[in-house]
């Protein structure tokens, strides 16, 4: 793999730190991590996508970053993150790039594509589904529902730090289970800094009714689940496609847990580089 280079990237008032690898005139990919992970999810990806010739940019996002982490729920709302990404591409001088997603990191490359097909080129959502399709699946289907009872926890005051923190953290490390102890030290370590979960918890609590609202997505879409994800169920899942106008491929992997990027990566990789190059549906 080419080596990993970390770059301090102005976007804004707000410096992110952002993991650039591969050749400098590689088509760009835009990695985007999910909650409660960083950049360093997606290392075990990068191999494949770098020998095949991609240049990767895979940021620690608003919160993440030390130096674009604001106070107060206001300042992480979806829109606000979309902004980060547009702001990253043109800091970079990229017209359009790739999107890959993980967890938040999907639902934020969902809106991006969705509002701003003209400069993203494809997109690989892995984990959560459109949101339109996690809205329907919260509203209509029990499994969802039970599913996702964690995220009224995470919205309630600053009870979830306290629960993740105790014990120098043990409940947070236990979320991350059948992930290399490497990729665990490096997501605690930044999400034990002052403040950093506490901000990274924002996105949740800043999650409006409209985030269901968001517009079906024009650009060609590869969506990846896995039978063994314990936060998505089949529901949304497989209403997913409903949501997507251009080329769609749904890839569901058996009985790979959540943390895909972490777990199955060179089938993720593999379907990355099918969507970027359209060589499937």
């Amino acid at each position: 793999m080419n080596p990993v280079d970390t770059a301090a990237v102005a976007v804004g008032e707000y410096t992110f730190d952002v993991e650039i690898a591969g050749p400098p005139d590689g088509t760009p990919v835009v990695l985007l991590h999910g909650f409660p992970e960083t950049s360093h999810c997606w290392h075990p990806v990068l191999p494949a996508l770098t020998a095949a010739g991609y240049r990767t940019i895979a940021p620690n996002q608003r919160g993440y970053s030390p130096g674009a982490r604001p106070v107060g729920v206001e300042h992480y709302t979806v829109d606000r993150l979309v902004d980060d990404v547009l702001g990253l591409l043109d800091t970079l001088g990229i017209e359009s790039a790739h999107l890959v997603g993980h967890d938040w990191g999907a639902a934020v490359a969902w809106s991006t594509a969705a509002h701003h097909p003209d400069r993203i080129d494809t997109l690989t959502a892995v984990s959560v589904p459109h949101p339109a399709a996690f809205g329907w699946a919260l509203r209509e289907d029990a499994d969802q529902q039970a599913r996702s009872r964690y995220i009224g926890v995470f919205r309630q005051g600053d009870s979830a730090e306290r629960i993740l923190l105790a014990d120098d953290g043990r409940r947070l490390r236990e979320v991350y289970a059948g992930v290399d102890a490497s990729l665990v030290d490096a997501h605690v370590g930044l999400l034990t800094q002052p403040g950093a979960l506490t901000a990274a918890l924002s996105w949740y609590r800043a999650m409006g009714r409209g985030f269901a609202s968001t517009p079906a997505v024009s650009v060609p879409t590869t969506y990846v689940w896995s039978t063994g994800d314990e936060a998505l169920g089949r529901a949304g899942a497989e209403r997913c496609g409903e949501f997507v106008t251009g080329p769609y491929r749904f890839l569901e992997l058996d009985g790979v847990s959540h943390w895909v990027p972490e777990q199955a990566p060179a089938v993720l990789a593999d379907a990355i580089i099918d969507r970027v190059e359209g060589t499937r549906p």
